[in-house]
């Protein structure tokens, strides 16, 4: 089923600022949350969907790439490990405390330091890397395997931290909560909002016998293949996420994201404009003047091309669907071929001799009516 558009699901217009976009989002959040409507599976996707919705928005990267490439700029694209779908509750909520300062209205869950026992649900860093790609790869979608360096639980203590099963302590900082409270003074009187705490680094518990092998830090640094499947259609400098292949959470919690970046190899012929694809044809004098077939490439190989007799330069041949498919399913783009003429600039005797008595024929010169259409043709391109 088709993605909603995020505007739409937030109730915003596309120029909405930042505060308004906070706003709409709030007032979802409040109508929706789980807390509010206890057992209403509708109510909880839409409540996820508010919250996908402005996880792109509040970022100017991703609402740049949104603006532009649609769902599949931010991951939304088809294809196996992509989707923008992805968030589970716990990312949902670790993200209220930005919102709400930690405590809104009595619901449990917002701030995410009363959810699952008062404890943050940590979640690791997003990696990115680079992935170079051939038009041939573009026009059909691939598979990329590639290795990255990253953060992986370590197998010693099972990503606790723990050595030997070593248990551990209720933090006296935060009485076990992960988040400390502190009170501001700003212009509108005393705020209290909600931090990580200083002492256990948001666990809620200090453990008696730190793993040596990740120093209690539950990851170790390690190399990785990864599958990535890549959907048609891609272009350079977008942006695909795969859910989950990021850097794993210090003592568990949600791994982050694998954000892969979109290179395009030159093509020695083809040129990319969009969805479409630009070959520039130079022909002989002859063959422009008598016409025949010739060879033209495309992402698949090679095609015969007809030449129609008196071909004029600047010239488009059209050849339908032979360029890029749109990454968003929206047909596939044409090979545009540019015709050229090449014109001798070293002739022998024998072949000046020709061009002159060709010269001479009232064929070969141009009339009025391919005058008209050729100037025509040329105001039309800067046109």
């Amino acid at each position: 089923m088709s993605k909603r558009d995020y505007y739409e699901i937030l109730g915003v217009s596309k120029s909405a600022s930042a505060d308004e976009i906070k706003k709409a989002y709030r007032k979802k959040a409040i109508q929706y949350h789980p807390d509010k409507n206890p057992g209403d599976k509708e109510s909880e996707e839409k409540f996820k969907e508010a919250a996908e919705a402005y996880e792109v928005l509040s970022d100017d990267q991703k609402r740049q790439r949104y603006d532009q490439y649609g769902h599949a700029g931010v991951g939304g694209a088809a294809g196996g490990g992509f989707g923008g779908g992805s968030m589970n509750m716990d990312d949902i909520f670790s993200h209220f405390g930005d919102i709400f300062g930690g405590h809104f209205g009595g619901f449990g869950g917002f701030g995410g330091s009363q959810r699952g026992g008062g404890q943050r649900v940590r979640k690791g860093s997003d990696l990115r890397v680079k992935v170079k790609l051939t038009l041939a790869e573009i026009a059909s979608g691939v598979e990329k395997k590639i290795k990255v360096k990253k953060q992986v639980a370590c197998t010693h203590c099972n990503g606790t931290g723990g050595a030997n099963g070593s248990s551990t302590t209720t933090c006296t900082t935060c009485n076990g909560q992960g988040r400390v409270m502190r009170v501001q003074n700003t212009i509108l009187g005393q705020m209290q909002t909600a931090a990580e705490c200083p002492t256990c680094g948001g666990d809620g518990k200090i453990i008696k016998d730190k793993c040596t092998h990740c120093n209690g830090d539950g990851v170790v640094r390690e190399d990785e293949v990864i599958t990535i499947n890549i959907p048609a259609g891609v272009m350079e400098g977008m942006q695909l996420s795969v859910s989950g292949k990021g850097n794993a959470a210090r003592r568990g919690g949600v791994n982050g994201d694998l954000l892969v970046l979109i290179e395009e190899e030159p093509h020695p012929e083809l040129v990319r404009d969009e969805n479409d694809l630009i070959y520039n044809l130079l022909l002989t004098v002859p063959m422009a003047t008598l016409g025949g077939s010739v060879e033209v490439p495309t992402v698949e190989g090679k095609v015969k091309v007809t030449i129609a007799p008196g071909t004029q330069p600047g010239k488009v041949l059209r050849l339908r669907g032979k360029g890029l498919p749109n990454v968003n399913r929206y047909g596939t783009g044409d090979l545009l071929v540019n015709i050229g003429v090449y014109i001798p600039e070293n002739l022998n005797k024998e072949e000046k001799t020709i061009m002159e008595k060709l010269g001479n024929s009232d064929n070969v010169k141009p009339n009025a009516s391919a005058s008209r259409n050729f100037f025509s043709h040329f105001r039309n391109m800067f046109e």
